[in-house]
């Protein structure tokens, strides 16, 4: 199982420093991966509770930076790890948009970019950006045909009843080809059925092991009724620790615990099956040292298992 880490784009130490920091030691100690999210507002009320047992957005998210301008600069500080969104809201901006971005940020990674969408979770920021909050699963549907058709046309055109793009050559590609490996955050019958369906793979969110294998199960399914390949689907499992002083019972985890515990988690998970996992340690009262001190604890606890 490959291990990632999120890099520090959220909360007091989200900076250029932090970025650099991260991103090189997270590489010298062997992790595959980095990660960012994607947030444009932190109301004060908003109108939905944040998915998680207390519904309270965390408090970090109130300092945000840019996604990919952050995986960008992370690209700059290394040379092997993969960069990964988790989540990008794809439907914040029009799909040639997103489609320009995406591609040069692969082009100046030289192909190590992970493309990981999701819809949101909160009204208020589709109305901050101008999108409407109903038909978003249309609205990435059709973002979908416009990604996939721009990398793999030289000359491309779109018509479709959100977006209209006149004929135009298309002579940027990205690095990998046909593009970048595109992931889904979706927990909706709906949701999986589509990643089965057309995605490269599901972005899952820490859950007990069954119920996760439960839902992967469907994504299988879906894929082979589509004709695809399930066994080419990847599954990239973001765990956001909550850590205690002391071992939590059993029916808590993977909520909160200890690093102990997280570790356990993370190798049954590789057990299970699980393709990849990255931890985020942003989501915790701990400073940027902590915090880089964590992810290798973790990370040799997880390989000598």
């Amino acid at each position: 199982m490959k291990l990632g880490l999120a890099l520090p784009t959220f909360g007091p130490e989200a900076g250029p420093e932090g970025i650099q920091r991260v991103s090189r030691t997270a590489e010298e100690m062997g992790y595959d991966s980095l990660w960012t999210g994607d947030r444009v507002l932190a109301p004060r009320v908003p109108t939905a509770p944040y998915p998680s047992s207390s519904g309270a957005m965390p408090r970090a998210y109130e300092n945000h930076m840019d996604p990919l301008v952050a995986l960008t600069f992370a690209a700059a500080h290394t040379t092997r790890v993969r960069l990964g969104t988790s989540t990008l809201n794809g439907l914040w901006q029009s799909p040639l948009m997103l489609a320009r971005s995406l591609t040069t940020l692969d082009v100046v990674s030289h192909g190590r970019l992970v493309v990981g969408l999701g819809l949101g979770w909160m009204p208020d920021e589709y109305t901050a950006v101008g999108v409407p909050w109903k038909g978003r699963g249309a609205r990435l549907e059709e973002t979908l045909d416009v990604l996939e058709a721009y990398w793999a046309n030289d000359v491309f055109a779109h018509g479709g009843p959100l977006f209209t793009i006149p004929e135009t050559v298309v002579g940027l590609k990205p690095s990998q080809r046909p593009g970048p490996p595109l992931l889904l955050a979706a927990f909706s019958p709906g949701g999986l059925r589509r990643v089965g369906r057309r995605l490269d793979g599901w972005l899952p969110v820490a859950m007990p092991l069954p119920h996760l294998l439960g839902m992967w199960d469907v994504i299988q399914k879906e894929a082979v009724q589509a004709e695809r390949d399930p066994a080419a689907l990847h599954m990239a499992l973001r765990v956001n620790p909550e850590l205690t002083d002391t071992k939590t019972d059993v029916d808590r985890m993977p909520e909160a615990g200890t690093l102990t515990q997280y570790v356990d988690y993370a190798r049954a998970a590789a057990e299970a099956g699980v393709h990849e996992l990255f931890v985020d340690f942003g989501q915790i009262p701990a400073t940027l040292a902590e915090r880089v001190d964590l992810a290798g604890r973790f990370l040799e606890g997880v390989r000598q298992g």
